[in-house]
Parts: C-alpha cells; sequence; structure tokens
C-alpha cells in the first residue's frame, strides 16, 4: 500500500525517484509526487494526481527538479480524496520541510487542533501533513533531533521519508509497523518501501526495525532504535535479479506469475523432500523432529489469499495428518480472544511479511505463549523476523496486486508441512505418505501440462465476461479452492462473486440463481463428486450456466451437466488445489481482460496492506 523512494548521491536525484515509484506502481496508488532539496535552501516539489506518466509530464520525465537529494510517493488514498493538493511529499507552510508517509496516524486530529492552537496553516485533508507541521514545529537547525521529538507525539503505524531545505545531502527514515528499508553504495544512498525500487542500483539492503529512526547521506546509512542509540543491522543480499520483476514479454505481470506456477513449485519443494523421496525435511525452517512430534495442533491465520491457502492446509492437515486445526482470518485474530493450548503451532502465512493484520496477529500469538511459524515470500520481512521458526515460500518477486505464484507456494509449504506432520502420527500408514510424496514430486510437470493448453479457459472467459455475478461451488478441498477462485475474478474483473459449499446451496443461496447466471463447480474430489453433481443440476433446473473445473478422470461425470469442462491431470486428492487453480486464475485473467480492467493494478487495491 502506497511507496516510498529516496535518494542521495551525486546524479539527479528526480529520474531516479521517478524510475523507483514506476517500480512500485504494482503497489496501489491515485497520485504521486516528489520533492528535490535544490542544494540552495529550497524544496522543489511536484506532484499529480492519477498514473505517474502525470508527473513524469509535469517534470519533463524529472529534469525540471534539479537537485541530487530527494524523496518520491505514490499514495493510495486514506485521509482526503486524491487529488493534486492531498497528493504526497506534504511540504510545512515555512517550505523547510517535506514529508512522504505510508500508514495512519491515529491521533492527528488531536495533534492538529494542537497545532492550530498555535497559529499553524493547514493546507490539505491528510493525517499526513500533520507530521510535517509537527516536525517543522520542532525544527531548529538539527532534522534528527525535530523528528525524534514529533515521532514521540504520533500514534498509529507509519514508514516516512524526510528532508529538510537546510540539510541538502540528508534524508531520513522512520519506520513503525510500516515496511522501509535502505541501502548504500560508495558515493550513494536510498530509502524505499520495496526492495523493487532501488534493485537496479544496490542488492544489499537493511531492513529497519520498529521504532527505527535512519540518517541516510552519500554513501552511509545510520540507524538508531527509539532510545537513540546505533543499531548494528545486518544488510541482507537481495538472490533475484532486476529482471525477475519485469514482465518478460507477457502482455501482464499477473499472466507471466501465472505461467512461473511450475518453477515456483519446483523451487518452494526444493531439498524440503529427502532425495529417497520417502519423507520431508523441514529443519530449514527450523522445524527439527523433535519440534513437529510434539504440535497437537495448529492455528493458522492469514488475510486475503493467504487466508484461503489456510483453508486448503485445514482440509490437509486434519483429513490426511488427523491434526486439529483453525483457520482465522488474522484481522480477527487477536480480537476473538483466541483460546490456545500446550502443543498448538500457530502459523502465519504472508506473502510480503509486512501485512498489518498478520503482524498484529503474530505478536498476539506470542504473548499467549505459542510457538509461531511463518510462511513468507520475503526474506528480512517483519514476520520473517519476529516469528520463531520461517518457511520460505521461494516464489521469487510478485508484482502483479493479484497473487497467483505466491498463493501456490503457499499452498505448497502448507503441503509440506502437513506431510511432515503426518509423519508422526501412527494413524497414516506408510504406504499413504509415498503415494502423496510420490504425486506432489509430479506436481511441477503436471502444472506444465495444464498450462501448455488454455483454450478452454480462453473460450469460457468469452463466453461469460459479461455476467453480472457468478457463484463457485465445491465440496472439501474442492470449496476451498472455490474461495481463493471467487476472490481472483472479483479482485481483477470487478464482477460481483461469491463462494459456497456445495452443500450451503439449499440454506439460502439458492434463491439467487436465476436464468443466466453463471455457477463455477470445482469438482476433483472423486468421492465427493456425485454430491456437487447433484448441486449442478440444482442450479441448472433453475436456468444456470455451469462451468465445471475437474479432473480428468471424472470428466465423463461432468459431461451432461457441464455447459463447458476444463480438466486438469489427476493427482493426488490432497494435491488438487493446487491444479485447480491455474485454469480459475487463467479464468478470472481472460475474464479480466475481456472487459478491458487494469488488470495488474486493479481498482482500490494494493499489494500489501500494511495498516488496519
Amino acid at each position: 500500500m502506497c511507496g516510498i523512494v529516496g535518494f542521495t548521491g551525486d546524479a539527479q536525484a528526480a529520474p531516479i525517484l521517478l524510475y523507483g515509484l514506476e517500480r512500485l506502481e504494482y503497489r496501489g496508488y491515485d497520485s504521486a509526487g516528489i520533492t528535490v532539496n535544490s542544494g540552495a535552501g529550497t524544496l522543489l516539489t511536484e506532484k499529480a494526481s492519477g498514473r505517474l506518466a502525470n508527473l513524469a509530464v509535469r517534470t519533463d520525465n524529472g529534469t525540471t527538479l534539479r537537485g541530487t537529494c530527494g524523496i518520491g510517493h505514490t499514495r493510495w488514498a486514506t485521509h482526503g480524496e486524491p487529488t493534486d493538493n492531498n497528493a504526497h511529499p506534504h511540504v510545512a507552510s515555512s517550505g523547510k520541510i517535506s514529508i512522504v508517509h505510508n500508514g495512519i496516524i491515529e491521533n492527528y486530529r488531536k495533534l492538529k487542533d494542537w497545532l492550530l492552537d498555535k497559529g499553524v496553516k493547514f493546507h490539505s485533508e491528510t493525517d499526513t501533513e500533520v507530521v510535517s507541521q509537527l516536525i517543522d514545529y520542532y525544527y531548529e537547525g538539527d532534522l534528527l533531533n525535530a523528528v525524534r521529538k514529533a515521532v514521540y507525539k504520533l500514534e498509529g503505524s507509519y514508514a516516512l521519508g524526510i528532508v529538510a531545505a537546510d540539510e541538502p545531502s540528508t534524508i531520513i527514515g522512520v519506520r513503525k509497523e510500516g515496511p522501509l528499508i535502505a541501502a548504500y553504495t560508495e558515493d550513494a544512498a536510498y530509502l524505499a518501501s520495496d526492495v523493487t525500487a532501488i534493485l537496479k542500483y544496490c542488492r544489499d539492503v537493511i531492513y529497519l526495525e520498529d521504532d527505527s529512526i535512519v540518517v541516510i547521506k552519500p554513501g552511509s546509512v545510520t540507524c538508531y532504535n527509539k532510545y537513540g542509540k546505533v543499531q548494528n543491522l545486518t544488510p541482507v543480499t537481495i538472490d533475484w535479479d532486476i529482471e525477475a520483476a519485469q514482465k518478460g514479454g507477457y502482455a501482464h505481470y499477473m499472466l507471466k506469475e501465472i505461467y512461473e506456477q511450475p518453477r515456483v513449485l519446483r523451487d518452494t519443494l526444493a531439498g524440503r523432500i529427502t532425495e529417497d523421496g520417502g519423507s520431508v525435511n523441514l529443519s530449514e525452517a527450523g522445524l527439527t523432529r523433535e519440534i513437529l512430534r510434539s504440535v497437537r495442533k495448529v492455528h493458522i491465520v492469514g488475510c486475503g489469499s493467504a487466508y484461503h491457502a489456510g483453508v486448503v492446509a485445514k482440509y490437509q492437515l486434519e483429513s490426511f495428518a488427523r491434526i486439529a486445526c483453525e483457520v482465522t482470518l488474522a484481522s480477527e485474530f487477536r480480537y476473538s480472544s483466541p483460546v490456545v493450548q500446550p502443543g498448538t503451532l500457530c502459523v502465519v502465512i504472508s506473502q510480503s511479511g509486512e501485512t498489518a493484520d498478520s503482524i498484529a496477529a503474530l505478536r498476539e500469538a506470542k504473548s499467549l505463549g505459542v510457538s509461531v511459524l511463518a510462511v513468507v515470500n520475503v526474506r528480512g520481512s517483519t514476520i520473517s523476523r519476529e516469528a520463531d521458526y520461517v518457511l520460505y515460500t521461494n516464489a521469487g518477486p510478485e508484482i502483479a496486486v493479484a497473487t497467483s505464484k505466491a498463493y501456490s507456494a503457499q499452498v505448497a509449504a502448507m503441503t509440506l508441512l502437513a506431510i511432515a506432520l503426518a509423519e508422526f502420527n501412527s494413524g497414516v500408514n506408510r504406504e499413504s505418505l509415498l503415494a502423496v510424496l510420490g504425486d506432489l514430486r509430479k506436481l511441477p510437470d503436471l502444472a506444465e501440462k495444464v498450462l501448455a493448453d488454455v483454450a478452454p479457459v480462453q473460450l469460457a472467459a468469452s463466453r461469460y465476461f459479461n455476467r453480472g455475478s457468478v457463484f463457485f461451488i465445491g465440496r472439501g478441498l474442492d470449496y476451498a479452492a472455490a474461495l481463493e477462485a471467487s476472490l481472483k475474478l472479483k479482485e481483477i474483473s470487478y464482477i460481483h462473486s461469491e463462494a459456497y459449499a456445495g452443500g450451503e446451496l439449499k440454506h439460502g443461496t439458492i434463491s439467487l440463481i436465476e436464468p443466466g447466471t453463471l455457477v463455477v463447480a470445482v469438482a476433483l474430489c472423486s468421492k465427493l463428486a456425485e454430491k456437487i453433481e447433484s448441486n449442478i443440476k440444482e442450479v441448472k433446473t433453475r436456468g444456470a450456466e455451469v462451468l465445471a473445473v475437474t479432473s480428468e478422470s471424472l470428466a465423463g461425470d461432468f459431461a451432461d451437466s457441464g455447459d463447458i469442462v476444463i480438466t486438469v491431470p489427476d493427482t493426488h486428492e490432497l494435491l488438487t488445489p493446487l491444479l485447480a487453480a491455474l485454469p480459475l486464475q487463467l479464468f478470472a485473467y481472460y475474464t479480466a481482460l475481456n472487459n478491458g480492467c487494469d488488470i495488474d493494478k486493479p481498482r482500490n487495491l494494493a499489494k500489501s496492506v500494511t495498516v488496519e
């Protein structure tokens, strides 16, 4: 959510800031702006609502704002409409202080009233301007000291980038519950909310800790904790190239990332299945055999697609590993007074590792005395640092707002956990373990087979793209897969979409079925095939059209009831959500494409939700 970039060095800052902001467009935004220190005691600021291209035009690609130190921002509106005036950076009335901000200042109204009483004049509707005016109020020639005094009064979550007219080569960054990184080279230094903004220039980045303040100057980065003590934070080396975050010839990032899933599955599984194929080894994540043997219950928390990955895992853990499992939305976890017992392992799933609600859930779990396993994609992220154990998904950079490969990697990682726990359950026989492990190793090849023939999916999207409402149904693991499929469709096509367990149709939902309604039936569980076929007949009787997604061996069962039938290869039923995800993601993609939607930047959404 939102994006921050800062640069100080011996090059012109504005073009570098614009480049960094372009790399952050995927995070979601509705306005953008930059401030550059002219080096002559003045700050030059330009802002524009709408796309970043508008800002590039206004600044002639950055050439009109000359100076070698500056900050930039892409804003996703919270306080105040997405107008030029409300866009970041926000410059204090004196013209001496400019800031960019991700997050929310919860006590901004109280602070604003306090400043108004002291004669400060405000020019926007934002909570961010309060911070710039507050720093300016305390500024007496020492920016770091003024920032410390101001931050002491702030309540909420935030990441800040700050420059002062009188300190022409300095940027100060502040982090509290909002992602922020810093990096430096021999003659330059950078601040950013995401590594993609600066990876072109350096690979070793410092992930700031909560309540850190960082002073950035050309060639140096100095971090302080909230007590003013210097922190020795170890840089993390980014092991993927900038090309990995480019489209690579695909029309959209989302399409590229869908097609990367066979590789992602291989990378997620690599080194975690023993060479003889007979066991799972998660010691890399810190999960020793002793720890796994002690687990009596698993409590999973996540948001959005990560939550849906958790729902898949619940079915796997309970039906196969015979481990009790509870899945809770991270935004509800700490407010639900969760009951945890000895032997509970809390699993926090997050792509970015910076999801605000998931971080809060992790901290709540730890306060209750339970161990936390993080299933995350980003090394050095807050969740990865604060968890007791970390299972990295190795999905690589995911740029599209609507996740595809990160979700599949999360499901694959949780499948490994389920199998590892099953090994310690005497009720799970050896043959069953070997069967699922054998099919798991084949899964990347099967995923490639699915992606080799997308014509049936394109046909379905071309027929059904104009439907006003779509219902997804499934049972068991198929219901879990349907939840994620429904979210994908609504995220990028803006079509109203809901997912229901097939058995719930009679309990109210079937009243919404009318002639022409599209029902997508996910049907890969053989033992539930007859049940879901009955559900299909129920909706067909009421005039619905049915798109069935099933396995090759079950295709004949749905040949008559499905208007269009899409098949995936047979695999162990524990793994079917990983194959079902592929055509369902593609259906959402091609439906959105037919509707002319901005697929990589869906309206009102951000890639990483870093505020509650």
